[in-house]
């Protein structure tokens, strides 16, 4: 009986709230109070991969805090993948490039810093689901916010967009007085910058998901190629819809959270 109430026991999993990744004197009140994170490690092991991972929610709402967030991230880290759970400025109060700077910030935090909770610095992965997904994208593509870091694209071991925007997001071209729906593919959108030398990609998006969402990715996906990226997978997961397809990755057996499994155990130290 012992036995077998052990086996069926979680791996132990440390939480650490609300860590500041930014810090000086020229912080506003609201980058105090919206750029922190949240990390969840597996606490017995040592040089972990790590996912930072920026929630959805268009760019005008969401939270770390929010449902299904904390337990995405202890499922993960119960893999065995520790996870950095972010906030970020949000529209209107912060306006392009804002919240893709603190992606930027974020990453870079991790990267110094996850050595001394026990991760491998060489092994941190940056991806998020919907609007994280678009600004995983914008910062894992465009070099720009990464090299104001001190990093470049190759610090990032792998992007994991999950049905991320990939034209210039809906509430960039709002901040601009556009339509919602006016199509556009400029500086702001990560399909502007495909590159060869993206890091390695792995695209999820659901059977169901948003308008245009499936498009947008397999744009993507093949502007990638056309660059002649090396590594990029792209999966489209059954019986989910755009809000599934993410939070169901806190659930066993989700075929999401799987694909995200195998892609980061892919990924050569």
């Amino acid at each position: 009986m012992t036995a077998t109430l052990a086996s069926a026991e979680k791996p132990a999993v440390k939480v650490i709230a609300d860590l500041l990744y930014k810090d000086g004197e020229k912080l506003s009140q609201y980058e105090t109070e919206r750029c922190k994170l949240d990390l969840y490690l597996p606490a017995e092991k040592k040089d972990f991969p790590t996912l930072v991972w920026l929630h959805g929610g268009g760019i005008t709402g969401g939270s770390k805090n929010g449902a299904h967030q904390a337990d995405i991230a202890r499922h993960f880290a119960s893999a065995g993948i520790a996870v950095a759970s972010i906030n970020y400025r949000l529209s209107p109060k912060a306006e392009f490039p804002a919240y893709i700077q603190d992606t930027a910030a974020a990453f870079a935090w991790v990267k110094k810093h996850i050595a001394t909770h026990g991760g491998d610095a060489g092994r941190v992965f940056l991806g998020g689901h919907s609007a994280g997904a678009y600004l995983a994208l914008m910062a894992g593509l465009d070099d720009q916010y990464l090299a104001a870091q001190g990093l470049k694209l190759s610090d990032i071991a792998g992007l994991v967009p999950v049905a991320g925007q990939t034209l210039t997001h809906y509430t960039i071209r709002q901040e601009r007085g556009l339509p919602k729906k006016r199509l556009i593919a400029d500086l702001a959108a990560p399909i502007y910058h495909a590159r060869k030398d993206a890091p390695p990609m792995l695209i999820l998006y659901a059977d169901e998901d948003m308008a245009l969402r499936a498009e947008e990715n397999e744009l993507l996906a093949a502007a990638l190629r056309d660059e002649g990226h090396p590594k990029i997978m792209v999966k489209k997961i059954k019986n989910r819809d755009h809000g599934s397809v993410a939070h169901n990755m806190a659930k066993p057996g989700d075929a999401g959270f799987q694909q995200v499994i195998k892609f980061i155990q892919s990924i050569d130290p």
